[in-house]
């Protein structure tokens, strides 16, 4: 089902014209792949008037099926919008918000400082998401096929539509085009003068037989993928570390994943070709070795 939208940014700069705004755009152009309309956009001040008058608009006159909020929710005095959010909607929906964070927690410790907050008025989700593009594009990717399903059950007369599926929604994967962009855009790509990508995907060969030669070996049809969020983070530390190293950049799948689906991407800019190449290598291996979990599923 298609469903109508809205995308509201709340940022007093944007609103004098001393900033302009790419969060807005960008997470349009998410939920328009998604196959949403967005019939309405909007950008005001960090006012608790003049945000809750917008929700109210989108959700009682527009009567639009999703408001996206992008800005004012972090400890800035200003930043008001998770409170004029919860005091226009009828039901909240914490675990929106607390999916977000845990997924952005294994991208930055700082995501733990996000006071965004989701909730129903009517028939209308309404979900705030932080101001830096960056960071709504993570958080709306984190969440997007959840509340799709969300949708739907709004928009049924019951919940019996909410019977999960026999084929889970996968886990998002980010762009590396978006990757490469923003790292690009970030002060240390100064002193870049090279990034490399590694993406790993699940094949169909097993482990057994490509790496020690055995024969016979069943074809594999799946893998089961976890991983340590902490070593993580320190393998990523490790890296940034290395010699000539600017920026480092490292997502990682999860859950029961079939052949050809992404098991990690990495993105790792330097200064110069061997030291990025020499990154790269150290930081697939620390990965590979230390920080995630595989089996292979046969049969």
């Amino acid at each position: 089902m298609s469903y109508k939208a809205a995308v509201i940014t709340v940022s007093d700069k944007g609103w004098r014209g001393e900033r302009v705004d790419t969060s807005g755009p960008a997470v349009r152009a998410m939920l328009e792949e998604k196959g949403m309309e967005v019939c309405y956009t909007a950008l005001v001040p960090d006012e608790t008037e003049l945000i809750q008058a917008q929700l109210r608009k989108c959700a009682d006159e527009l009567k639009l099926a999703l408001v996206l909020t992008t800005g004012g929710t972090g400890f800035s005095p200003r930043d008001i919008t998770p409170e004029a959010t919860m005091a226009v909607i009828d039901r909240a929906v914490p675990g929106i918000p607390e999916a977000m964070r845990v997924e952005s927690l294994r991208i930055t410790p700082r995501a733990c400082l996000s006071r965004g907050a989701a909730g129903i008025r009517g028939r209308t989700l309404i979900v705030n998401l932080p101001g830096s593009e960056k960071a709504a594009r993570e958080n709306l990717s984190a969440v997007l096929d959840a509340v799709t399903h969300g949708l739907d059950m709004l928009a049924s007369a019951g919940s019996a539509d909410c019977v999960e599926s026999a084929a889970p929604n996968k886990k998002p994967v980010p762009s590396l085009d978006v990757w490469l962009q923003e790292a690009k855009g970030e002060a240390a790509a100064k002193g870049c003068g090279m990034y490399l990508f590694h993406n790993g995907v699940v094949r169909e060969t097993a482990k057994a037989a490509v790496r020690e030669g055995a024969k016979d070996t069943a074809p594999v049809r799946g893998m089961r993928f976890s991983y340590d969020a902490e070593k993580v983070e320190a393998a990523k530390a490790m890296a940034l570390a290395m010699p000539g190293i600017r920026t480092v950049c490292v997502w990682l799948n999860s859950g029961e994943l079939t052949v050809g689906d992404d098991i990690m991407l990495v993105l790792v800019g330097g200064d110069i070709r061997p030291h990025v190449i020499d990154a790269l290598q150290a930081l697939v291996g620390e990965l590979k070795q230390h920080c995630v979990s595989e089996t292979e599923i046969s049969g």
